[in-house]
């Protein structure tokens, strides 16, 4: 399948959003929030997703609630979430579930929880697909730290199934599913990046009942394995983590050499170098073709540039002309030096804040798993951010008065944005630097590392 990448920008739905004021009001701020936690977010193969009929979105779960953020402001159309019931319940994530329209799943491992409430949830889902309305719904179950797509629960063809199949004319009902692969380069580091990858569609038709007026148990197994193949095309399916790891560091190396011909990779490309490489893997290996060499190869690679501070793209610097390096350079010192009072402001003010979510998140994580992490990390900065400027403004109100007071909320969020920037900037150009400093100091080791570079280059292209 052809990958069809565009970046992706929260005021395109903004503008669009159909719902109440409420609705609208999250969108915008999980938007804003969005946009600030990801550096960058692309939406491959949008134009896939059918207009003007019943969808079923289904996806995998690999982030927590970022993952339903994510989709809740991306999605081209409005759509209601099946969560789990017990987040109805929380105070704060139990009236964004309601205000969003989201429904309810009854677990048999929620303790207390009555699963015949589900009947209730099925009913209404069948009413909107039957309007042409959509849905999203993980059908993993649960949000998870594997490596690869988990064993689907069946909701999601019981409901779709159902759509088709019950009540008074169901061939009438146009009903599609649209697989969605969610896809982080770092999912619990703050500005990292995000795609929504979309599979191609395929309908559901009707299905006999049983006596109970339920799709049989064969179609309902029939349409979860549909299901599941349509998500395997578009996640990245490893064994375990160091074969992950291994495929992240091919791709660093490879995009390194290839970018210097094309720039403008995309989180596509990096999608479908890592997705081949794993398939390729496991290809190999079950023919025993890979050798275990490379792959400690690339793993004592990876780790002398970790330990020089350099990534394998700042080995390009010889390409690049000494006038082109000195305006990289220049231009960066001077964004630096302008915007440096801004910044150190921002991150001072920011920076308790910015520690105690730091902290929830790896206590959490700790305690329950990685891919809650970042959700963490979201929600109190949602909370910890504001906070932190509502208390500098009441600050400034008792010394200076409510103008100051008033003008300080947005000069808050401005120098915080603007540290972030400069953050960024700092964190890129040090590589850079380094690159710099070993290819006049230390030329002899800068082109091993080069001539190395080249010939896992080489091994990897043969490779793929």
């Amino acid at each position: 399948m052809k990958m069809h990448a565009r970046p992706f920008h929260f005021g395109e739905r903004l503008l669009h959003r159909q719902g109440s004021l409420v609705l609208w009001l999250i969108q915008a701020v999980f938007s804003i929030v969005m946009s600030l936690f990801f550096r960058r977010i692309e939406l491959v193969n949008s134009n896939l997703i059918p207009k003007d009929k019943g969808l079923v979105f289904v996806m995998n779960h690999p982030n927590g609630l970022i993952d339903a953020a994510l989709v809740f402001v991306a999605l081209p159309r409005k759509v209601s979430f099946l969560a789990k019931s017990t987040i109805f319940k929380m105070p704060v994530l139990g009236f964004l579930a309601k205000a969003v329209e989201a429904l309810p799943v009854y677990r048999q491992s929620d303790a207390k929880e009555d699963m015949a409430k589900n009947q209730e949830t099925f009913r209404r889902c069948r009413e909107l697909l039957k309007k042409s309305g959509a849905i999203a719904i993980f059908p993993e179950g649960v949000s998870h730290n594997e490596t690869k797509l988990q064993p689907l629960k069946t909701g999601a063809a019981r409901i779709a199934l159902g759509a088709v199949s019950v009540g008074e004319n169901p061939n009438a009902v146009d009903l599609h599913v649209v697989p969605v692969g969610l896809y982080y380069t770092n999912k619990t580091d703050f500005r990292s990046e995000a795609m929504l990858i979309f599979g191609e569609s395929f309908p559901v038709l009707p299905a006999a009942l049983n006596d109970l007026g339920e799709p049989l148990r064969e179609d309902v197994k029939s349409l979860t394995q549909k299901i599941e193949d349509a998500l395997l095309q578009v996640t990245i399916n490893a064994e375990n983590e160091n074969e992950l790891e291994s495929a992240h560091i091919a791709q660093e190396l490879f995009a390194s050499v290839y970018e210097t011909n094309d720039p403008a990779q995309t989180l596509a490309d990096k999608f479908e170098f890592l997705r081949s490489y794993v398939t390729d893997s496991a290809l190999d290996k079950t023919e025993n073709e890979r050798s275990e060499n490379f792959e400690k190869r690339l793993a004592d690679y990876d780790r002398k540039l970790e330990k020089l501070g350099i990534e394998p793209e700042n080995l390009a610097l010889p390409q690049y002309s000494f006038g082109a390096a000195a305006k990289y350079f220049f231009k960066r010192f001077w964004f630096l030096v302008i915007f440096s009072p801004l910044a150190i402001i921002g991150a001072i003010l920011h920076f308790p804040a910015y520690q105690v979510g730091k902290l929830l998140a790896y206590i959490y994580a700790r305690n329950e798993s990685r891919d809650i992490a970042s959700t963490v990390k979201v929600l109190a900065g949602m909370v910890l951010m504001p906070l932190t400027w509502i208390i500098l403004a009441v600050i400034l109100y008792f010394y200076f008065g409510w103008k100051l007071a008033v003008a300080s909320i947005p000069l808050s969020f401005l120098c915080g944005y603007v540290a972030l920037r400069t953050l960024e900037e700092i964190d890129e150009m040090r590589g850079w630097i380094k690159a710099a400093w070993l290819f006049l100091s230390g030329r002899e080791k800068f082109l091993r590392l080069l001539a190395e570079r080249r010939r896992l280059y080489e091994t990897v292209k043969n490779k793929k």
